[in-house]
């Protein structure tokens, strides 16, 4: 399979791999699943819906690990490991937050999506010559205003986990967009 290539401002081709597409595709499938456990067992924290709050953060990690290995020399590692970091340390919160009860969850995973929205969004910024990228910077731009919601929500008499499944299912549009957009490109360079 061919990729979509650019020249940059130096001259220097820019390949995006074939690999960002495909974790992108993986993570928007994760994502609508995800979404769908969320909404089913949510409504009170129990076992099932701990264990999938903590793996989503999880998956983060490991789906950060694979776009730093794929990524090349030229990609956007530091931040990367930023990414990863806030997504074990939200992992652990999550876990110690769920002794607490659903506000404290909340907080926890709005400080993530603070974040984690600020680190995809300079990703994709510096990503953008490869195409597909607007979504991902739409995605980490709404992820910052969300977490933000999920704080303000915490503070509030109607906490709820619920509204965390429409953050994922967001999100993992906006991979799909993404990825669609990285294949369509890479079709014209054939």
């Amino acid at each position: 399979m061919s990729t979509s290539v650019e020249t940059g401002r130096s001259g220097t081709l820019i390949t995006p791999s074939s690999a960002l597409p495909k974790l992108y595709f993986f993570r928007f499938g994760f994502a609508i699943v995800w979404a769908v456990l969320v909404a089913l067992t949510a409504t009170t924290l129990n076992g099932a819906s701990i264990a999938l709050l903590v793996i989503y953060p999880l998956f983060d990690v490991v789906a950060a690990v694979v776009d730093h290995r794929t990524s090349g020399a030229k990609g956007p590692r530091v931040l990367l490991y930023v990414n990863m970091a806030l997504s074990l340390l939200t992992a652990v919160g999550v876990a110690v937050a769920a002794a607490s009860g659903i506000p404290d969850i909340l907080r926890v995973w709005g400080a993530w999506a603070i974040t984690a929205g600020l680190v995809q969004l300079f990703v994709a910024v510096r990503r953008y010559r490869l195409g597909g990228q607007w979504a991902m910077i739409l995605s980490g731009g709404i992820s910052t205003f969300a977490g933000t919601g999920f704080i303000l929500m915490a503070a509030g008499p109607k906490a709820s986990l619920t509204g965390l499944a429409g953050y994922a299912t967001l999100g993992g549009i906006f991979f799909l967009i993404s990825a669609l957009r990285l294949r369509q490109r890479a079709g014209k360079v054939d």
